[in-house]
């Protein structure tokens, strides 16, 4: 109880002294010239109202004239100085009296150790600093600039020291100069002649190292050496991978050292369900998920995926992929797929896909394509017009372009793809359908852009901005030729895959706040549109709509992949309407 009423008295004596406390009425500055009031009131860390502190005064003219020095004015001095309380003890100012002096100019630089042409190129950058007001910030400015200059160009010892500045005034004593002594410390240039990697357990050595591109006895290029991280990252196999460290070994031998955490490349997803008969149905069926994702194949970065998905009775999707990295040791990747779709009791669709991508840079790549489809109706006991029984050969090309730090949380940096492929539908069925005004042979266009902007506003909060467009183009369509809009992926708030449409466009905007480097809740706005042109001789009218969601929702890195749930209201919603999205990030 005791010390309940002591702390209590001491925080009545704070509140009390604070309230009593004088405060800041004005800052008047004499005598000054070069800067005004405003600026030496910044310079002083106090605000207008603020309360009185022991020892204002002299913390006031340390921080002033800590700053004008930065300005280059060496002989400034405080004439006076005043601190005056008002008559009712409520409020005090503080009057300056000051001589800035005559500013330091800069008017000649000298280099020691400049012995090449190409050194003498890269200091031509201090030039701009002659006949300038001495200003330590800018000249430890123009010192950095040379040293990463030094540092891109296979110096990343080097160093740069102030031997001295010698000032002194023009013969009639009214200017001063300044004379700055530089001496620059290059070193040997320095090449990577060995990569050593540290902390891979499955991983191949091979691997790694292919993905940085160096060349044999690459010279050290510093922001080249920055940009690695961002390669590794994109392999999906580690943790957020740091800068490699660059030392010279006992044999004199340039060695970059990379370190890396590994994570589990290998994820098993999957819910298995059993949906009892209803009334009037003889036996129940199974329905699931199962998503089997392997991304680093015996430590080679091969990848295969296994995606199985039952959405009802009648329906269930089959999606088997395959990645071949770098073939043959040529930036070349080989794509394999089969996908299989039963849709109801509508058809079964089944697509083989092949694609040669070729890796052009680390952040641009192109590929091409090419495809087999069918399309075979379900066999009825009565006939009926469902979908023809179709064939498909298809060809494209795609354009990729990649920059983002992280492919997991991108914190910068944008994705674009970019695609066009062209396909020769023939209709081979059911004959008791092909009429003499059918076509027997459709060609069939598309196009399809996708746009995603990354950018931090602040630290840890991140912007996402993604917009993507879709159309198809041919004298008819059917159902499985057709865009799907709706769900986790595209646009949320409605059910997956909902609407139908040859041509579709969502975007997607997203505020993030980041909990862990790959983990982050966020806010986010999405629209979406869909258009289908009417048919008449199928008696399909024309199909259009705009739509859009919102919500929230929360990414999270684990052992199992990057799990992403969201809760979202569509257009008209109530929020007992809103629709919960859940879903594996896709690492394949």
């Amino acid at each position: 109880m005791i010390r309940l009423v002591k702390f209590s008295l001491t925080i009545v004596l704070l509140i009390s002294s604070f309230l009593s406390a004088q405060k800041l009425s004005s800052f008047e500055v004499n005598g000054n010239f070069y800067f005004n009031d405003s600026e030496y009131l910044k310079w002083s860390e106090l605000r207008i109202n603020q309360p009185i502190y022991d020892g204002i005064l002299d913390s006031v003219k340390s921080k002033i004239a800590k700053n004008v020095l930065l300005q280059g004015h060496f002989f400034f001095n405080f004439i006076n100085s005043e601190l005056i309380i008002s008559d009712d003890s409520l409020k005090f100012k503080i009057i300056l009296e000051i001589n800035e002096g005559k500013p330091v100019f800069v008017r000649n630089i000298y280099l020691d150790g400049i012995d090449s042409i190409k050194e003498l190129s890269i200091v031509k950058q201090f030039e701009y600093l002659k006949g300038q007001v001495f200003n330590k910030i800018e000249i430890e400015f123009g010192i950095e600039q040379l040293i990463t200059k030094f540092e891109n160009s296979g110096y990343p010892f080097a160093r740069i020291m102030i031997s001295s500045v010698n000032i002194s005034h023009d013969s009639s004593g009214y200017e001063n100069y300044a004379d700055i002594y530089l001496k620059i410390i290059s070193g040997t240039e320095n090449k990577i002649d060995r990569v050593e990697i540290r902390g891979n357990t499955s991983t191949k050595d091979f691997v790694i190292i292919r993905e940085l591109r160096l060349e044999a006895r690459e010279s050290y290029v510093q922001n080249k050496i920055e940009e690695f991280p961002n390669r590794l990252n994109r392999l999906r196999f580690f943790e957020p991978v740091s800068i490699p460290q660059f030392y010279i070994n006992s044999k004199n031998e340039g060695v970059l050292l990379v370190e890396i955490t590994e994570k589990n490349t290998n994820n098993f997803d999957g819910i298995i369900g059993y949906i009892p008969p209803g009334k009037n149905e003889s036996s129940g069926y199974v329905t699931g998920l199962v998503n089997i994702s392997l991304r680093n194949l015996f430590g080679t970065g091969r990848a295969a995926s296994i995606k199985w998905n039952k959405y009802n009775r009648n329906s269930q999707e089959l999606d088997l992929k395959y990645l071949e990295p770098w073939f043959l040791s040529y930036p070349l990747n080989i794509n394999l797929g089969l996908y299989q779709r039963v849709q109801d009791t509508t058809y079964v669709q089944r697509k083989f896909e092949g694609s040669l991508e070729y890796l052009a840079t680390e952040d641009i790549s192109a590929s091409l394509i090419i495809a087999t489809e069918t399309v075979v109706p379900t066999v009825r006991a009565i006939p009926i017009f469902t979908v023809f029984n179709s064939s498909y050969i298809t060809t494209g090309a795609n354009l990729k372009i990649d920059t983002r730090d992280d492919p997991y949380s991108p914190t910068e940096g944008l994705l674009f793809i970019n695609s066009y492929s062209f396909s020769r539908k023939t209709i081979n069925g059911p004959s008791e359908y092909i009429t003499t005004n059918l076509k027997t042979s459709v060609d069939l266009q598309r196009f399809s852009s996708s746009f995603y902007f990354f950018y931090e506003l602040f630290s840890r909060q991140v912007v996402a901005i993604g917009v993507n467009a879709r159309e198809l183009r041919g004298s008819t369509f059917e159902n499985s030729d057709l865009y799907r809009l709706g769900g986790t992926n595209t646009l949320r708030g409605y059910r997956e895959e909902q609407f139908l449409g040859s041509r579709i466009f969502w975007s997607n905007l997203e505020y993030r706040a980041l909990l862990t480097r790959r983990s982050y809740g966020f806010l986010f706005f999405d629209t979406g549109y869909y258009f289908r042109s009417e048919e008449p001789d199928r008696n399909i009218p024309k199909s259009e709509n705009f739509l859009y969601g919102f919500g929230l929702g929360l990414n999270l890195e684990t052992a199992l992949g990057v799990l992403r749930v969201s809760y979202a209201l569509g257009k008209g919603d109530t929020f007992s309407d809103g629709k919960i999205h859940f879903g594996v990030l896709n690492e394949f």
